[in-house]
């Protein structure tokens, strides 16, 4: 049982999905892998939407939030076109709006603030200390080997991301997962990265896509696909508090404050193995039952 390719070449291939092509100053066409998925994930979109804003803002300056809602389902098979709108720029912050569309009609769209690095007050609350290491933890691999049945909910995952769940999947089979307030999930690009910051913060928010609705479904004990829940991110937010490399192990730190209304509410903070809290996230997803 293999999952399909990942390490350097699916980092590669992540790369090549932010290398966005620039058809002028405030203009930038991505594409999509063509993974046989029905929808492009939301991850790749906001990364991408992200690439198009930073382009536009000078290096000086970097990336520090950003707010995006997904509006439609994206094509995997269509090139997308991201509009990027210069709001402001500041003496110490730049705003953007980046807009991605396809068919003529917006599918997500981001605003983002970059500023000029600075000193000030500096203060986190501590990291979880309770976690195993993520060598400790089973891989993704030991996972689809224990149940391979559920092989197809993961066909289309990206696998530049090495993602190590301190606790039980999302996608295991119903009743196989229990009531859980936490959700910690061992993650890292599964490469090397350029140095770049504005790459290392595009790949963040790639991955931080990626299990932060999990924390919604753990509450309940639930779990997606046939006999359990499918889903949707409805929107995305995301904080860099501090520098990280991105292809370096980060706990992602999840919970669910709130359900209602067929919308599950999570936020995550993400920490460094040596404890720096180096993002912070919150997402609201749409929550559908599914038959068996």
């Amino acid at each position: 049982m293999t999952l399909p390719e990942s390490g350097q070449a699916a980092v590669d291939q992540l790369l090549d999905l932010l290398d966005l092509k620039q058809v002028d100053a405030a203009t930038f066409q991505g594409e999509s892998p063509q993974t046989g998925a029905q929808r492009v994930f939301g991850g790749q979109v906001a990364g991408q939407a992200l690439v198009a804003a930073g382009r536009t803002v000078s290096p000086d300056r970097q990336v520090h939030s950003l707010h995006g809602y997904f509006v439609r389902a994206g094509d995997p098979g269509v090139p997308i076109t991201f509009s990027v709108e210069n709001i402001r720029d500041g003496r110490s912050f730049s705003v953007r709006r980046s807009t991605a569309s396809q068919h003529g009609k917006t599918i997500f769209f981001m605003s983002a603030s970059f500023q000029v690095p600075e000193e000030g007050l500096d203060h986190h609350t501590p990291a979880p200390t309770d976690v195993p290491a993520p060598e400790d933890v089973p891989t993704m691999l030991d996972w689809v080997e224990r149940y391979p049945e559920r092989m197809g909910l993961l066909r289309s995952s990206p696998q530049a991301v090495d993602v190590r769940y301190v606790g039980v999947p999302g996608w295991v089979p119903p009743g196989d997962r229990e009531i859980d307030a936490e959700q910690r999930v061992w993650m890292r690009i599964n490469g090397t990265l350029p140095d770049d910051p504005l790459i290392h913060a595009c790949a963040l928010t790639y991955a931080s896509d990626l299990s932060l609705l999990d924390a919604v479904l753990s509450t309940h004990g639930e779990v997606w696909g046939p006999g359990g829940v499918i889903g949707a991110s409805l929107d995305h937010a995301l904080w860099l508090h501090r520098p990280f490399r991105a292809d370096e192990w980060f706990l992602y730190d999840s919970a669910s404050p709130s359900a209602s209304g067929a919308r599950g509410l999570a936020s995550g903070r993400m920490f460094t193995r040596d404890g720096r809290h180096i993002a912070s996230a919150v997402q609201e997803g749409l929550l559908r039952r599914v038959g068996a």
